[in-house]
């Protein structure tokens, strides 16, 4: 797929649905001004990676559908992976594209997904991967900030590898007390394994997790971890995620990573 094309699905998005984006930001406002403060503050903030700290849109996402493209050989869409994405147990993008590829009419293991998107992803033949294509939309500066006021810690869906890929480097990443991966845990999100990992037998109300996926709130509803989920207005089914992280116990939906700031006090 060609970036002018990734670009134009998203703008399309906006245009398309201008009216109910504009009735969007407007729940988000009030839903903002009626609530700035958390009913405890925390102690512990765990932050997800992927679509929370890191845009990973044209890394993961993009591996995905040209994965999907590869095994099944037809044309899937943007909006079909947001669909498939959203399912529960689809965080593991290998698990996405088993599921969806075998819905296709395509049978495909857990072990043929994570090998044929490998390629995509990390590249092959000399060729760059789209993980270069990631970015991260937090800077070492407020991570370090939050860091003097707060515990933090990681639980993320991606193996040890690719952790250390994009964060080893990264100055930010020594703020980190606990960084849980795949790798770490027996059970992968949605189970709560890698949360109570990091907390150990410390109260789970005085962290906070903040997350992008379904999966993420079930595994902070199931460790009685309080949730916050990232959701931008003009994504994709917003009004159907929105309600779904609700029903889920999310004490509020962000527009981006930034936003957390206006739910803790300043310092």
């Amino acid at each position: 797929m060609s970036a002018s094309h990734y670009i134009w699905f998203d703008i399309s998005v906006l245009a398309f649905g201008e009216g109910p984006c504009r009735q969007v930001l407007a729940e988000r406002k009030a839903l903002t001004r009626s609530r700035k403060t958390l009913p405890t503050l925390p102690q512990i903030l765990i932050f997800d990676v992927d679509g929370v700290l890191v845009d990973v849109r044209r890394s993961y996402w993009l591996s995905a559908l040209e994965t999907m493209r590869f095994l099944t050989g037809k044309r899937v869409s943007w909006a079909e992976l947001y669909k498939w994405k959203s399912k529960p147990g689809n965080n593991d993008d290998w698990n996405l594209v088993s599921h969806w590829a075998t819905a296709l009419g395509r049978p495909t293991s857990y072990e043929e997904a994570r090998v044929a998107f490998q390629q995509f992803y990390w590249g092959k033949n000399g060729k760059s991967g789209n993980v270069r294509k990631e970015k991260l939309v937090i800077t070492p500066r407020q991570i370090e900030r939050w860091a003097g006021r707060f515990e933090l810690n990681l639980f993320t869906g991606r193996t040890r590898q690719e952790f250390s890929h994009s964060f080893d480097g990264w100055p930010a990443t020594r703020s980190f007390k606990t960084v849980i991966t795949m790798d770490d845990v027996k059970r992968k999100k949605p189970h709560p394994e890698g949360l109570l990992k990091i907390l150990g037998r410390r109260d789970p109300g005085t962290a906070l997790y903040v997350g992008d996926n379904v999966d993420d709130a079930l595994a902070a509803r199931d460790a009685s971890v309080p949730f916050m989920a990232i959701l931008p207005a003009g994504t994709f089914e917003y009004r159907k995620r929105a309600a779904r992280f609700r029903e889920l116990g999310a004490l509020a939906l962000l527009p981006g990573i930034h936003a957390l700031n206006d739910w803790l006090p300043s310092g």
